[in-house]
């Protein structure tokens, strides 16, 4: 798995990391993540880093959490959703796109397909949440059920990109996608240009290379650690149930996992109870709604899995979580 490819991944619980400077890929350059700020100025939610006492993290510990469950999707993929659609070709937006998701990069395409005028259609797992769903063709994409997993439903979407000719547009491994992503980092520097740590849920990991990407060009020193879940490590249980769908990924994509390589100094696990117990924090002390996926990096932070820095900022990638499963997490403790 991919923590024993990066470069100075040290002890889980993250201590000292490397002061190499950052080698960023040829295709992920700054200048692609600021030209896709640039683009998506006005169009997608700049959204708030707040201050987080109430994860009760020590003296000398300030942790703050990008919140991007401010989007109007409710989660940060719309950023990515936004910059490849904002490249297309006209033909190719004439023609429309497809993709597969488990539900937030679905509705990112969906919303802003719709308001561009570029025809969606999007396969999802037959076990994606049923709010997810609905959500998506409530925007006016096309939706259709197929596989038991998203990689199962990417062979299907795959099929209809060459059945009809539609451009096809990776949740997390397209460089589009992942600089769109790496806005959220950009944000956090120029809010916080002193961070130390910078905490990131991890599924196909686009946002994780986007992120460390930006952070690493403004700032070498600060570390950037992934969080996953615990059924995708080495030996793990793998795909099943789980509170955090939209981090219920096997692997990192091959662009993530490249960029990640020299750009990430740690990858964590976190377990279910762990997720399910950052989801009641944030709502409790925070006064945020997160997924379990969203909830990840607080995650871990809450668990030990990371060492907080002095100034440490846990991004909270989204919101979408069904209305049965929240309360059922609330209720629990």
């Amino acid at each position: 798995m991919f923590a024993a490819h990066a470069v100075a991944v040290r002890h889980p619980r993250c201590g000292a990391c490397s002061d190499r400077s950052p080698r960023l890929p040829a295709w992920l350059p700054s200048s692609a993540i600021s030209a896709a700020a640039a683009r998506l100025a006005g169009q997608v939610v700049r959204t708030p880093l707040l201050d987080a006492p109430g994860l009760g993290a020590g003296p000398g510990i300030a942790i703050g959490v990008k919140v991007e469950t401010f989007q109007a999707t409710g989660a940060f993929k719309e950023r990515g959703a936004l910059n490849r659609l904002l490249r297309l070709t006209a033909p190719e937006r004439a023609q429309g796109v497809v993709a597969m998701s488990a539900g937030n990069h679905a509705a990112g395409l969906a919303l802003h397909g719709a308001r561009l005028g570029v025809p969606v259609t999007i396969v999802m797992p037959v076990t994606a949440p049923r709010n997810k769903v609905e959500r998506t063709a409530g925007y006016g994409a096309e939706v259709l059920l197929h596989g038991a997993t998203v990689a199962e439903a990417r062979d299907k979407a795959l099929e209809l990109a060459a059945d009809r000719r539609l451009t096809f547009v990776h949740p997390y491994d397209d460089p589009d996608v992942i600089a769109g992503q790496g806005t959220v980092g950009l944000e956090i520097l120029e809010d916080r240009p002193d961070t130390d740590l910078v905490v990131v849920p991890v599924g196909g990991g686009g946002l994780l290379a986007g992120v460390a990407a930006a952070v690493k060009a403004r700032n070498p020193s600060a570390r950037v650690v992934g969080v996953r879940h615990a059924r995708f490590r080495p030996g793990g249980a793998g795909p099943g149930p789980t509170l955090a769908d939209g981090i219920a990924v096997a692997d990192l994509g091959k662009l993530a996992r490249a960029a990640a390589a020299t750009l990430v100094d740690a990858i964590v696990y976190v377990e279910e109870d762990e997720l399910a117990h950052a989801v009641r924090t944030l709502h409790r002390a925070v006064g945020i709604v997160a997924e379990g996926a969203g909830a990840a990096a607080v995650a871990a932070l809450l668990a030990g899995r990371v060492r907080a820095a002095p100034r440490t900022v846990a991004v909270v990638s989204g919101r979408n979580v069904d209305a049965a499963a929240l309360t059922r997490v609330l209720e629990a403790a």
